[in-house]
């Protein structure tokens, strides 16, 4: 892609500047020429693939394919790939469901090769639905380019009410986080834990994560932490957290701790 998204600072104060923007910058991302040839043709050509061989074939689908479930890095993991959307999930024992990151999930469930007689690449509005996906990773994979602690705030934006709302238990839902790297690494900055803790056994990983949150938040509750303006606590400390860590300048810091001033006291005590 060739637009670059307007970030002119960094920390809390770019983070809403990018939010009041994003409409606009997202409008011009998607007008630009490499956009839509690869919107264009994956809306000409998808209805036609029947099948995860089909797909995987296709250079120029798959990387719109993985490109909207943020597996941009597996394009050359052909094999991966097929075995990931062939085999479904509606298996116990299929590879997708075998996985820890259930980004791959999502994908074979999106297009459903493994599941059904007919893969829901035939239904009327899926490659709508698959390129609203692309769209978006894109523009955060766009936004990364120019400041990666935006990008991991966006997928952490978009990804944690999601899973919180599941019906699946807490401890599932913190294993799901654990599970995949940006959230993980969102996570690990937002309640200020060592980049360490990924080399312990997930079971402590979980303890960990939620005696933090407990002690930062008052709850371990994924859906209590992320609910209200939760979200956006959430995303103020590992903004202010991840600045101050990658030794940014006097002034950045300065900037930094103005920011956890001017919050309230109860927002002061659960940040630092």
């Amino acid at each position: 892609m060739t637009y670059t998204p307007a970030i002119p600072t960094g920390g809390y104060a770019g983070w809403l500047i990018l939010n009041r923007t994003m409409a606009k910058q997202e409008a011009a991302f998607v007008q630009t020429a490499a956009y839509q040839r690869n919107e264009d043709y994956f809306r000409e050509k998808i209805g036609s693939i029947t099948s995860a061989e089909e797909l995987v074939a296709d250079r120029r689908l798959l990387a719109v394919a993985l490109g909207a479930f943020g597996l941009d890095d597996d394009i050359n993991s052909k094999a991966f790939i097929r075995k990931v959307l062939a085999e479904g999930t509606q298996a116990s024992d299929s590879l997708a469901n075998r996985l820890s990151d259930k980004s791959y999930f999502k994908l074979a469930e999106a297009f459903g090769f493994g599941d059904y007689e007919t893969p829901r690449t035939a239904e009327a509005g899926f490659a709508d639905g698959i390129l609203e996906k692309y769209k978006n990773r894109q523009f955060e994979v766009a936004v990364g380019e120019v400041n990666e602690s935006f990008r991991f705030a966006l997928t952490a934006q978009r990804d944690l009410p999601e899973i919180a709302a599941k019906s699946s238990s807490n401890n599932t839902k913190w294993y799901q986080i654990i599970g995949s790297s940006p959230l993980a690494s969102f996570m690990q900055s937002a309640l200020g834990l060592p980049t360490a803790i990924s080399s312990l056994d997930v079971d402590r990983q979980l303890e960990i994560y939620k005696q933090k949150a407990k002690t930062l938040f008052g709850t371990d509750d994924l859906a209590a932490i992320v609910s209200g303006d939760g979200m956006d606590k959430l995303i103020k400390s590992y903004l202010v957290r991840t600045q101050l860590t990658e030794g940014t300048s006097a002034t950045g810091q300065s900037a930094a701790l103005q920011i956890l001033q001017g919050t309230s006291t109860n927002l002061l005590s659960l940040l630092l």
